[in-house]
């Protein structure tokens, strides 16, 4: 065990080590069956995938033009110039896809749903076929027993929403409730779980602040607004679902790291504070306890910031109970101050673990603080971790295997974490890896491979992975 990361807990600065003391943490280090005995019969397996990332066809079946599509062919904003025009051509190949689920013995699949797929022209046209691809899908996840669990919203905005402003712009909260009432609707009974936003902070400060991602603005407060906007439109949506008594159940998913001060230097611990603050709390307070972090909300007014109007009844709707939450775990997050980062005041920081290809370090025990965390301040309901995984540079090879050894290793940590904090525990009911195809990663484009399955880009020919088959032989035992 790797000691001494620290964390942000409950607003305080708390290392690893008194993590464990208190809580009676220890490392796993079980064989596959032995860790499968840890989790409970009705605990949820499962793969996980985004529209985008894996369907291509853009121009096919009535779909519209989404801000992806825009952002990804504009030259220098995705590495080597590459897009999701293709992706792993999901939308023609999904048959063979659920097939090699079933084969694999995967319980559940993650997936998304296109909004410019289902309304290609404005808030009010559907696109029938749209429509009928999706039920498709679902139709067969359900005939093979595979359960499916559904995000409405993985970043894939209509370019017709984003040229009025996109999530800038309030009237989104009625766009997005008149598309997620139409697919509610249309699906019910065939999706288990509906997840209104898949990692929103991303949508919001990498897409409105960064400019990383699209639609590419670069504005600090316009990310703030549009963040506040995306919470107003998933409250919404969790009010639909209860009254209009869609089977199933609904949460969000949210993108949360433990984090870690580069140093004991006060001015990095401040740093690590706010960044939780920025990153972690600025999403879970409204969610859970109807209310932004009020540190943060003066932070930001003494930095000059822009802050959101919020409106009579926002905060009410925004704290719609939600049936689970939804968390994406990689790694922990090194902080350090920095005295030229307005507004915010810190820059990544440098640690010692080891890295991933994607240059994120390897912290499994970081997950078990985590979830700690979540039971313990927040009192969630039910928690799934509806992402983890590893990218990896995956050959066939001569003998027609994917060998990917590292990725294996990887699960393994982090199931064995997920086990601890059952032990310790947290309600905890399910797990799904990222991801179960190759995938178009956003601005890394093809570059950082995740999949259990390898995605041939010139064929697309399908090779199961050593580590989908050892997924397979893990569910079995």
């Amino acid at each position: 065990m790797r000691l001494g990361c620290q964390g942000v807990f409950e607003g305080k600065v708390i290392c690893f080590r008194h993590f464990r003391r208190q809580s009676g943490y220890r490392e796993t280090e079980s064989t596959g069956e032995e860790m499968k005995n840890m989790f409970p019969a009705d605990f949820m397996w499962g793969v996980s995938s985004a529209s985008y990332q894996i369907e291509g066809a853009v121009k096919e079946g009535g779909r519209g033009e989404s801000i992806w599509d825009r952002f990804s062919h504009i030259p220098g904003n995705i590495y080597e110039d590459e897009n999701g025009d293709t992706a792993a051509d999901f939308y023609h190949r999904w048959r063979e896809d659920i097939q090699c689920m079933k084969d694999l013995g995967i319980p559940a699949f993650r997936l998304s749903l296109a909004w410019p797929r289902i309304f290609p022209e404005d808030e009010y046209r559907i696109n029938e076929k749209g429509l009928q691809f999706y039920e498709q899908v679902l139709l067969e996840l359900k005939k093979q027993g595979i359960a499916a669990a559904v995000t409405l919203y993985h970043w894939d905005l209509p370019q017709w929403a984003q040229d009025r402003g996109g999530w800038a712009n309030r009237e989104i909260i009625r766009w997005y409730s008149l598309y997620c009432l139409a697919v509610m609707q249309r699906f019910d009974g065939l999706v288990e779980k509906w997840i209104t936003f898949n990692e929103p902070w991303v949508a919001c400060f990498e897409g409105y602040y960064t400019g990383n991602f699209a639609p590419g603005i670069r504005d600090f407060s316009t990310a703030l607004l549009a963040a506040h906007n995306m919470l107003c439109a998933h409250g919404e949506a969790v009010n639909q679902f209860r009254n209009r008594g869609i089977k199933g159940e609904i949460g969000i998913t949210l993108n949360l790291s433990p984090k870690q001060p580069q140093s004991d230097r006060e001015a990095d611990r401040s740093a690590a504070v706010r960044k939780d603050g920025y990153a972690n709390r600025w999403f879970l307070d409204p969610v859970f306890r109807k209310c932004y972090p009020q540190d943060m909300w003066e932070w930001y007014e003494q930095q000059g910031v822009i802050l959101p109007q919020v409106a009579e009844g926002d905060m009410e709707r925004i704290a719609a109970p939600v049936d689970f939450l939804g968390v994406n775990y990689y790694n922990i997050d090194s902080t350090a101050a920095c005295e030229n980062e307005w507004p915010l005041f810190f820059r990544q920081g440098r640690h010692t673990f080891p890295n991933t290809i994607y240059n994120w370090p390897i912290t499994e025990w970081g997950l078990t603080q985590l979830l700690c965390r979540l039971q313990e301040e927040y009192n969630v309901k039910a928690i799934f971790v509806t992402e983890n995984g590893l990218s990896s540079i995956d050959n066939v090879q001569q003998d027609g295997t994917v060998r990917d050894p590292a990725r294996i290793d990887y699960l393994k940590r982090h199931i064995g974490a997920c086990a601890e904090a059952i032990r310790l525990g947290v309600r905890l009911k399910g797990y799904f890896i990222w991801s179960f195809l190759d995938s178009f990663e956003w601005n890394t484009g093809y570059l950082h491979p995740f999949g259990l399955v390898h995605v041939d880009r010139l064929t697309g020919k399908r090779t199961v992975k050593e580590s989908g088959y050892w997924l397979r032989d893990f569910l079995a035992s």
